[in-house]
Order: C-alpha cells, then sequence, then structure tokens
C-alpha cells in the first residue's frame, strides 16, 4: 500500500501541517488504522478508498478516529489529483460530516466545510492558567475559541497541556486580530494526543468564522502561528458552509509492507 507524506497549507515542504494518505482498495480493520496513525506520529493520517461516488475518507490522530480535518482533506486531495485523476477538477469525499466537495483552482484546494453555531461563553480562571494569558472572550462552538488582546499574546503562549484537557471543547483555540493578516491562531488538542496542531483546518470553520463576523468581512485572511505555519484563505458562503483554501506540498511516498 501506497503512504504519501503532504505538508498541507503550504507550498513548500517541511512546513505548513503534515498529513500522511493511504489510498486503499478496500478497508482494513480499524484498529490496524489506528496502530498507523500510531506509527506515523503525525496528528493526522487520513485513509481512503474510491466507492461508486467519489471516495469515503476518515482521518485518524495517534489518539482516535475524528469526525473532521481539514489540512488531512487538503492532503488527501493533492493526492487524488496528482496521482488518480491528474484531469479532475472536483472531488467528493464521503466522511462522518457529511459530503466535502473539494475544487482544484490553479494552485490552490477549495474545501467546502461546514460551519458550528457560536455560543459566548464566561472567561473563567481555568483558561487563564491553562494559557498563560487572560482570554478577552471566549466562545464555544464544535471547539473552544479563546480569543486574545493582541497577536503577540498567541505567538508568544506556552499553554499548560494538562489544564488545556481539562477545559470544555476537543480542541482548544487560541487566537486574535491579526497585523497582516485578519487573524493569527494556535490550536492545542491534548485529549486527541497532539499537543499542537500545526495548521488546522477544521478549526478555521470557526475561527474564521467569528472573525468574519467580528470584522464584517465575507472573506478571512488566517495565518496559525506555529513553528511550522502556514496559510488559510476563508470565504463565507451565502448558504451557511464556508470555503477554505490552501496550498500543499509533497514530502515524500513510502510503501507500507506491513501486513494491516
Amino acid at each position: 500500500m501506497k503512504q504519501y507524506i503532504v505538508d498541507a497549507f503550504t507550498n513548500q515542504p517541511f512546513s505548513g501541517n503534515p498529513a500522511a494518505v493511504c489510498v486503499m482498495d478496500g478497508w482494513p480493520p480499524e484498529e490496524s488504522m489506528m496502530k498507523l496513525a500510531m506509527e506515523n506520529n503525525l496528528s493526522e493520517t487520513a485513509f481512503i478508498v474510491k466507492e461508486p461516488e467519489g471516495y469515503r475518507l476518515r482521518w485518524f490522530t495517534p489518539g482516535t478516529e475524528v469526525a473532521l480535518c481539514g489540512h488531512a482533506t487538503l492532503a488527501s486531495s493533492f493526492v487524488i489529483f496528482n496521482f488518480y485523476e491528474p484531469d479532475g477538477d472536483v472531488i467528493r469525499f464521503n466522511t462522518m460530516s457529511g459530503c466535502l466537495t473539494v475544487r482544484k483552482k490553479g494552485n490552490l484546494y477549495e474545501m467546502d466545510f461546514p460551519t458550528y453555531a457560536l455560543k459566548d461563553i464566561p472567561v473563567t480562571d481555568d483558561m487563564e492558567r491553562a494559557f498563560g494569558i487572560r482570554p478577552v472572550k471566549a466562545v464555544l462552538g464544535l471547539d473552544l475559541i479563546c480569543v486574545f488582546e493582541t497577536e503577540a499574546h498567541v505567538r508568544s503562549m506556552v499553554p499548560d497541556q494538562a489544564l488545556l484537557a481539562r477545559l470544555e471543547g476537543r480542541i482548544q483555540n487560541a487566537t486574535a486580530r491579526g497585523a497582516e493578516t485578519d487573524c493569527v491562531s494556535r490550536s492545542f488538542c491534548p485529549k486527541l494526543f497532539v499537543s499542537e496542531d500545526p495548521v488546522c483546518g477544521s478549526a478555521h470553520c470557526q475561527i474564521a468564522d467569528y472573525w468574519a463576523h467580528a470584522l464584517g468581512k465575507k472573506r478571512i485572511r488566517a495565518y496559525q502561528a506555529s513553528r511550522r505555519g502556514g496559510y488559510l484563505d476563508c470565504a463565507m458562503l451565502d448558504n451557511g458552509r464556508i470555503a477554505i483554501s490552501g496550498e500543499a506540498a509533497l514530502v515524500g511516498v513510502t510503501e507500507i509492507v506491513a501486513e494491516l
């Protein structure tokens, strides 16, 4: 079985967010996919099987299967377009989050993703202790979003992973208004055995939605300020969904020889 390593939300290898992508003829046992995800030890390993209508796509962290992943969807699209359907311009992935459509637009891969209802929640002392800086606002959707006063706060924070794991939300996002982009963020998900996700596409279903409303804009240019870093172009759609676009770069192609 071939496995592709692709860096998402970047056009340069060894930056952005790396994902492993496995394109298979059929499904191995779930336990085997979990073991390979643990072996890869990346924030996500994607598994793909072609179906009569599109592809079935599943995502695994080193700790569990997840319902939605942006960067591994982008990486999967890169693999399908470049190695399996080079003449195509649209892919439909059947996932736990429904049908996700990806369109190739030049060097960009545009993903049609859901958004989630966001509600304001109180800022707590636990949030301040977990992030090391007190947020000015907190919002809960699929994940927890903590809004900070400055970009410098987001870039410099060293969170307490144990405290983060006890906060509400599967992923805890720190975000602030950016100086050169509309927003700057970081994503931490210790509950999924990922201390910091380098560039989290699914988190921007909420982060970009929040800033679109806060700034009164339909399009949001976002930067995730991890050590690797990466850019996301986000557009709010009239149907209440969001288009998240980014580039990708191939790092390697390997052969999995162990039996799954």
